[in-house]
């Protein structure tokens, strides 16, 4: 059932693919002061999907630019064509939601960043886990200074989802895909870990292909060092269940967050704190649809309501720590970021 919101930001979705198709029902079932009126993919099929869904569709980019009622445009397209398509967004004078990552160079993001903020529009990214309440506390209570000092940061967010997939899928290319799972999610590890810890100087990675022919590798751990003091470890694995885990250990308490499904169909999350001189404690929270709620953001954003929370800074720090990552992948030796 479609929802119809006081002033919602009218958008264009591009991209219907597993993660577009769920983005497009999530947003025009309400609740994130947006609604999709067109989508836009090249493969037929989604033309049957579009059509259920009431959107008007087209095979390019163009008719979606070129209408005047389309506020944004959300891309939920490989990493590949991030780059190209921001920069005809831009020039189209709309808004611009991109799926994560925003680009797979330091470069790359600095152009696409630098793009939106001289034109004056705000740029989105699918880091939905920020959005998820539990992860929320934890960057609450970072800033606050309620943790104390961080230390370090314990982070896996891994599935075997991809197992099935036909080896021509864009998400089993190594140059569009590198690192075993960064790309797919490990990448919303480390924008929360800069995020919390602020600029990465340098990493070390062990990228292996344990259990699958995916090419590359199925099996990621990164250990990273800030310039500010800590580390992070961060796993991407492609080659066992889902499992998501998040944990902050500071000088006055730590919090671990684990997911008790993936964020395609949430179901809440388990969280465990110790704080200085306080018996352990552990606390469900029920489930919530964190990427409607990043959604939401952008589209108050737009409206000028409210500074959107994941900034270009945030994105440029995330993306020049992921080129790292893929360079000591290769390599197997500490890269500087």
């Amino acid at each position: 059932m479609t929802v119809v919101e006081k002033n919602p930001v009218t958008a264009a979705l591009v991209g219907l693919g597993w993660w577009g198709r769920k983005m497009a029902s999530l947003v025009n079932a309400g609740g994130a002061q947006m609604h999709f009126v067109r989508a836009v993919d090249p493969s037929p099929d989604a033309a049957a999907f579009a059509a259920e869904m009431g959107l008007q569709y087209s095979p390019d980019m163009d008719e979606a630019l070129a209408d005047p009622t389309i506020e944004a445009v959300v891309l939920a397209t490989p990493h590949s064509l991030h780059r190209e398509q921001i920069a005809r967004v831009v020039a189209a004078g709309k808004q611009v939601f991109c799926e994560k990552p925003l680009d797979l160079t330091r470069a790359g993001a600095e152009v696409s960043v630098a793009l939106c903020k001289k034109a004056g529009l705000v740029l989105g990214m699918g880091h939905e886990r920020r959005f998820e309440p539990p992860v929320a506390e934890i960057l609450e209570a970072a800033k606050s200074g309620k943790l104390g000092r961080l230390l370090q940061i314990e982070a896996n967010f891994s599935h075997d989802k991809f197992l099935g997939l036909d080896p021509s899928n864009w998400r089993l290319k190594a140059d569009q895909a590198p690192a075993g799972g960064m790309t797919a999610t490990g990448i919303h590890l480390t924008d929360l870990a800069v995020k919390l810890m602020g600029r990465a100087t340098d990493v070390r990675v062990v990228c292996e292909n344990l259990a699958s022919s995916i090419p590359q590798g199925d099996t990621m751990s990164a250990h990273i060092r800030f310039a500010g003091g800590g580390t992070a470890y961060v796993s991407a694995t492609l080659a066992t269940p889902f499992v998501s885990r998040f944990a902050v250990f500071g000088t006055d308490g730590w919090i671990e967050v684990r997911d008790k499904a993936h964020v395609e169909a949430p179901d809440g999350w388990v969280v465990t704190e110790g704080w200085k001189n306080q018996p352990i404690a552990v606390r469900e929270v029920p489930p919530t649809e964190p990427v409607r709620d990043n959604l939401r953001a952008f589209a108050c954003a737009i409206r000028g309501e409210a500074d959107y929370p994941i900034t270009g800074e945030d994105m440029i720090n995330n993306i020049a720590l992921l080129e790292a990552i893929v360079r000591s992948a290769k390599s197997g030796a500490l890269e500087k970021v």
